[in-house]
C-alpha cells in the first residue's frame, strides 16, 4: 500500500488508484501468457495420468467451446461500455482520481490477446491430435513435475 510507504498524509488517491491499475494490468495481461506456458492451475489427478493426446483433446475442445466463445462474448460485452467511457472521458469519482477510459480499454485489449492465443493453443492442439507435433507429444517440463505417481 503507497500510502505506509510515503507516510498517510502524503498519499494522494492519484497514487491509490494507479497502484489499482497497475495491479489489474498484471491480471489482464497475465491470461494470455499463462495459457501459452501453460502454468494455469489444474487440479485434475486424473488428467495427469492420460497420454498427451487424451490431454491434447480434453483442451482443443475446452478451448474450442469455453474459452473462445467466453472471449468473444467478453469483447462483444465490453465494447459499448469502454466506448462510452471514451466518449464521456470518464473520471474516477475520487479527487484527483485517474481516468478510466484506458483501463477499461485493456479490458478489451486483454480479451483480445486471450483470444488469439486460445486460437494459437487451437492450432497446437490439432497438430497433436492429428499426430503430426511429436514434440509436444511428450510431456513438457511442468506436467512431468506435476505428474502424481
Amino acid at each position: 500500500y503507497m500510502g505506509q510507504f510515503i507516510g498517510v498524509q502524503l498519499s494522494s488517491n492519484l497514487f491509490i488508484e494507479m497502484q489499482w491499475y497497475l495491479y489489474s494490468l498484471v491480471f489482464f495481461l497475465g491470461f494470455a501468457y499463462i495459457l501459452k506456458n501453460g502454468i494455469n492451475v489444474r487440479v485434475d489427478f486424473i488428467y495427469a495420468n492420460w497420454s498427451r493426446k487424451r490431454q491434447a483433446m480434453l483442451d482443443f475442445w475446452g478451448n474450442l467451446f469455453l474459452l473462445v466463445p467466453y472471449c468473444v462474448i467478453g469483447i462483444w460485452v465490453t465494447v459499448n461500455p469502454v466506448m462510452t467511457s471514451w466518449r464521456q472521458w470518464e473520471l474516477s469519482p475520487d479527487p484527483d482520481g485517474l481516468p478510466r477510459a484506458p483501463l477499461k480499454t485493456m479490458i478489451i485489449v486483454a480479451f483480445v490477446l486471450l483470444l488469439l492465443q486460445a486460437i494459437s493453443e487451437l492450432i497446437k492442439l490439432y497438430a497433436v491430435l492429428r499426430g503430426e507435433d511429436e514434440e509436444a507429444m511428450d510431456l513438457t517440463e511442468h506436467q512431468e513435475a506435476l505428474r502424481i505417481e
